[in-house]
Parts: C-alpha cells; structure tokens; sequence
C-alpha cells in the first residue's frame, strides 16, 4: 500500500514534478480533509488545483512509499506510458525497483494533453523520482516493424524484456488525439462511425496488443518466466452505443487474454487483463461529461477512480505475489459492474 503525505511549507517553491492527476487527488484530500487550510467546497477547490498546476506550488510531497526492491533486476516495458494511465503504471514499477521503458507514439507524445514536453523529459523525471532506470522509446505500435524495432532497441539497452504492459490503446480515432474530444470518433456509434476510425481503434486497442505480445512471448518462453498484463476496460463488458466500436475493441483485448493465458500457461507466464472504470486523467476530463460528484475521493467507491488504483493492482500482478492469478480480466472500477466479466 502507498503512502503519499504533503505538508504545507512556509515558503513557495517551484514544482517540478508534472501536475499528475494522482497526486492531485492526493492533495485535493489533504486540503479537503484539513479545515486550516482552506474552507472551499471540494468539488470547487478540485477544479481549482486541475487548472491551476502551479496551485500546487505551496505544498511539499515528503514520502511516497512503495514496496521498493519486489521487482529489482526486473525489465518493464509499458506501452503508451508517456502521459496519463500508462504513466502513473510505469511510476508504479519503477518504485517498486524495475527498469523501467516509456513508450510513446513520438518522441513529443506528452505534450498531446500537456503532461510534459518529451519523452526524455518525462524519463528522467520519473528516474530521478524513484531511482530505478527509465528509458524513453517511440513507434508505432500498430505496426509489426516498428514493434520489434522498438522491443531490439530495449533488449539493446537492458537485456531483456520481463514483464510487459500493453497499455496503449484508448477510443481515438484516424486523425489521433489532435482532433474533437481527445481525438474520440464522431459519430462513435456501431453504425455511423466511419471506417477509418473503426480500423484504427481497434488497431490502437488490439492489434497493438497481440504485436507487443507475438514479439515478447517468445523470449519469456524461453526463460519459462515472464509476465504480460494487458489493458482492457469495462466498456468490454457490457453494450453501449457511444464509443460502441472501443467497447468492441476491448472485448476482444480481454479474449485474446485469455486465449494466450492458456497458451502460455505450460512455460510458466501468467497473463491477465486489468479493466479499468472511469478513472480521472487530463484525457478523461477532456473526452467525457465529468459528474462533478464523484471526483469525490473519498467516502464512497461510487466514484471515478484515481491511476494510481490502477496501477497498484497492475504492481500486483507484475510482484510475486501475482505468480498464481492467470487468465483473469479484474475490473478496477469500485463494483461499477458486479456481474461476471
């Protein structure tokens, strides 16, 4: 279990750690829960620290605790880690002890929802933060030269590749996350959505993965040790018309999981599926109609989640005490869906 405290600090000092959303819920709780330091409504106070980063300047995060040498010695690719879920995932790991490799579509892929300005940036800081190595790598992940480009360039720098995360993904259509809602299709419906985005969300979402996984498996296989962790959503548990074709897409990652969990089960390499809720980052605020009431962290699980719930459980899966668990699709969701997945 993580702790991060803050302490108010007598004098204002730049913050030079990017305004991620999970220490913004952390925060917003601090000073939610601490009547000294500011009598705001919550809901208003929260959307006070969301557009005003530097609003967190007064404030000093004095310990984050991890366990912090579970996976040393181990190597963690997280696709689509330059910003957002996959971010707060790569942190994770990397607290916990593992080299870890960012990966974006560009080298400047955190700027798209203004989380950094580059990948090397957003690796050094994450090295510097939890002193394990942190490698910034770029393609697409969509194409099968570009994937083992990308998998050659980390077996060049760190050996091996461990545990891998197939995290990119997301309901963004043909012309990527500069256009509409974050890059959302228009229409996003089974009928009217226009091929070009059908094609490319579920390139985005599952042939991503099944690349990643057809180029990794094989070295985990020949070790007989490995983990691979996928990343679906409860949209693929359940019918919808908006964003009908991601919900589609991630149906699909959450059965090829548990197709290649079976496949790999003889050599010794759980796969699992982590599906995640709504869960607040700088895309989802973007993309979605935000029910002011459960930004709430607290007191409730009917409510978003934060990355950082995410990302514990994806810490979970990758330690050793995940060696047993194989071919599950877990829901992080706070009981949104209490059916079987």
């Amino acid at each position: 279990m993580h702790l991060i405290s803050f302490r108010p600090t007598s004098t204002v000092t730049t913050h030079s750690h990017p305004h991620s959303i999970v220490l913004l819920y952390e925060l917003f709780h601090y000073i939610a829960s601490n009547k000294s330091v500011c009598s705001c409504p919550r809901q208003l106070l929260y959307f006070l620290i969301i557009g005003t980063p530097h609003f967190l300047t007064p404030f000093k995060m004095v310990t984050i605790m991890y366990p912090n040498d579970s996976l040393k010695n181990q190597v963690a690719w997280v696709t689509g880690s330059s910003r957002g879920l996959g971010r707060v995932m790569a942190t994770r790991l990397a607290y916990m002890g593992a080299s870890v490799v960012l990966h974006g579509t560009r080298p400047d892929s955190p700027k798209s929802f203004n989380e950094g300005h580059s990948m090397d940036q957003v690796a050094q800081e994450i090295s510097e933060q939890t002193g394990s190595p942190a490698l910034p790598v770029w393609g697409d992940v969509t194409d099968p030269g570009e994937v083992k480009r990308v998998a050659d360039e980390i077996r060049a720098h760190f050996g091996q590749i461990d545990i891998l995360v197939c995290n990119a993904g997301g309901d963004i259509g043909a012309q990527g996350t500069g256009t509409g809602r974050g890059g959302r299709p228009d229409p996003d419906d089974c009928i009217n959505i226009p091929l070009q985005d059908v094609r490319a969300v579920m390139d985005r979402n599952l042939l991503s993965a099944m690349l990643c996984c057809r180029e990794v498996a094989p070295e985990m296989i020949e070790r007989k040790n490995g983990r691979i962790i996928t990343i679906g959503s409860i949209a693929g548990c359940s019918g919808r018309d908006d964003g009908a074709i991601y919900a589609v897409a991630k149906a699909a990652v959450h059965e090829y999981t548990r197709c290649l969990a079976i496949q790999l089960r003889p050599h010794n390499i759980p796969v699992n599926c982590v599906a995640p809720g709504g869960t607040v980052t700088e895309r989802f605020l973007v993309i979605h109609e935000i029910d002011q009431e459960k930004l709430t962290p607290e007191g409730t699980l009917d409510r978003y989640g934060r990355p950082e719930e995410v990302a514990s459980v994806i810490g979970f899966l990758a330690s050793e005490s995940g060696r047993f668990i194989n071919g599950q699709v877990i829901r992080v969701d706070g009981g949104s869906q209490c059916w079987p997945a």
